[in-house]
Formats: structure tokens, C-alpha cells, sequence
């Protein structure tokens, strides 16, 4: 069983830290031949990456889209969904980008506002400065806190100051998780729920919400996934299994701001394929 391919890894043009290049150096010391990235709710990194690639390295285009889906209780829970080669000109996608890039700049400012409004010592050019060419995120307003000495770590910054109940925080409005397997699947690319066992979203992506979203046309599960324990790789490998699902596995690198390694987790060689199989873009070659 061949192990070739990480499915989730970020740069530099949403919430990590490598530039295309650094990360595909990365990969290839980790032995990789194929890496999915897939920073969030963008395809900027796309054209590097399909510029960029290594001889012998073997790309899919990808985004992680922010979703919400309701809870038992009926508060809506973030959700990530992983999209593959799906066409990034759907007038679907344009639109929903669009919406989300104009929402998200301003929705980062009002945080770093808050904090400042509160006394924290940083300003929006520091934290636009760690942003770089994205739109402003918390992971980059956590390393200005981080410059500034008002915490210690990125991990820090999320449980004491950016969490989604902190008084400092700025609802951004997500699309649903259904509304967005359905927008991969219409821009014919290939949907994957992201870590469903990670925080929140365990609670709500129960083995009878992954029936009903296989049945939206859900194409498979990030089973193996540095926040799961072996109790729910098993759990979600047996849900993948019986609702026919694709199962992989990925690190969700970030570069400096996770203590993640890349191809710390990976995705099986014939799922890779399949995947392709599905997807409308083909993959990137050099």
C-alpha cells in the first residue's frame, strides 16, 4: 500500500507560512510526489503552483472552503471542505469568493480593532504585513500577538484571545457545508470533508450526517489527520468504507504556524488516482 501524497497543505497565500517553492522543497525532502494544496477559500496559489512545480512532483489544485453546518442544538458549526480539481472560473466559485474576500478583510480588521480597542500592542499594518498576499486571517493577527509579546504561541493566541466566543471575535458568514458540497460538485470538482473529528465539528459530522451529505454527493473523508486518535481513524475509515466513500489522509501543513510536518500524514496512491479520475482539471506536471 503505497503512500505517496499529502491532500492538505497551506502556504503562504492564506494561513502558512511557505511560499509554493519552500513547500514544494519541503515535500520533496519528505519524499512526496504528489501534494494537494489547498489554502482556504482561494485559488491564488494555483498559477504558482502549476508554474512552479518540481520535475517529477505531481500537484492537485485545491481549496479548503469554510463551511457551517448546524449542531444538535442548532448553533451552526464551522466545517472545512476540501475541493479538488474543480474548475476555478464556475461562476459559482467567482461569486462565492468574491463575497467571502470582501466579508473576510473586513471581518479581520474589526478583530485586530478589538484587540487594540482593548490594549493589546499591535496595529492592522503589523498584522497585514503577516498576511502578505491574503486576505488578513486570525493565524496572522496570532504571530503579530505573538511580535508583540502578548502571547507565546500561535495555539496561545487561538485559546485565550481568538477562539469563537471571545469577546474580541467577528462572525464571518460561511456558506452552508451542503451548499458547498453541492458548488464543488457543479464546478466538477471532487468534495472531501475535512478533520471531522477535529474540535467542533466532531459533534456534528455524526456517522448519520455523513450518510445524508454522501447522499449530497459528498465524495469521501479525511480519515488519517494529525487531530485524530486511532479511535476515530477507525470510527471514520469504517464510515468511509460503508458509505463507499474516498478515504484519505493528509498533514495539514502550515509551515511555522502548526508544529505539523508535511507527508506526516498521507493518502493512499489509488485514491490519489481516483481522485483524478473525478476531478475536471488535470493535475499539475512540470
Amino acid at each position: 500500500m503505497t503512500r505517496t501524497a499529502d491532500l492538505h497543505v497551506h502556504t503562504h497565500y492564506s494561513d502558512g507560512t511557505d511560499t509554493v517553492p519552500e513547500l514544494f522543497d519541503a515535500a520533496r525532502a519528505a519524499g512526496l510526489t504528489t501534494v494537494a494544496i489547498t489554502d482556504h477559500d482561494t485559488a491564488q496559489h494555483w498559477d504558482d503552483a502549476r508554474d512552479l512545480v518540481l520535475p517529477g512532483m505531481r500537484v492537485l489544485a485545491g481549496t479548503e472552503f469554510s463551511t457551517k453546518h448546524p449542531g444538535p442544538d442548532g448553533e451552526l458549526v464551522s466545517v472545512h471542505l476540501l475541493g479538488y480539481l474543480f474548475d476555478r472560473e464556475h461562476p459559482g466559485v467567482v461569486a462565492e469568493w468574491e463575497r467571502m474576500r470582501t466579508e473576510r478583510a473586513g471581518r479581520g480588521a474589526r478583530i485586530v480593532e478589538n484587540l487594540i480597542a482593548a490594549g493589546y500592542p499591535i496595529t492592522l499594518d503589523e498584522v497585514r504585513a503577516h498576511a502578505g498576499p491574503s486576505n488578513i486571517g486570525r493565524p496572522h493577527i496570532a504571530r503579530a500577538l505573538m511580535d508583540a509579546g502578548a502571547v507565546g504561541s500561535v495555539s496561545e493566541a487561538f485559546d485565550r484571545l481568538l477562539h469563537d466566543h471571545s469577546p474580541y471575535y467577528a462572525a464571518l458568514r460561511s456558506t452552508s457545508l451542503i451548499e458547498g458540497i453541492a458548488l464543488v460538485r457543479a464546478a466538477g470538482g471532487v468534495p472531501v470533508v475535512a478533520h471531522p473529528r477535529a474540535r467542533a465539528a466532531a459533534s456534528v459530522l455524526t456517522a448519520e450526517v455523513l450518510a445524508d451529505l454522501a447522499r449530497a454527493g459528498l465524495a469521501g473523508i479525511e480519515v488519517e489527520h494529525p487531530d485524530h486518535d486511532a479511535a476515530a481513524r477507525t470510527e471514520l475509515a469504517g464510515i468511509a468504507a460503508d458509505l463507499g466513500l474516498l478515504h484519505t489522509g493528509s498533514s495539514d501543513y502550515h509551515g511555522a504556524n502548526k508544529t505539523l510536518r508535511i507527508g506526516q500524514e498521507r493518502t493512499r496512491d489509488e485514491v490519489v488516482e481516483r481522485i483524478v479520475e473525478l476531478g475536471t482539471l488535470a493535475p499539475f506536471v512540470a
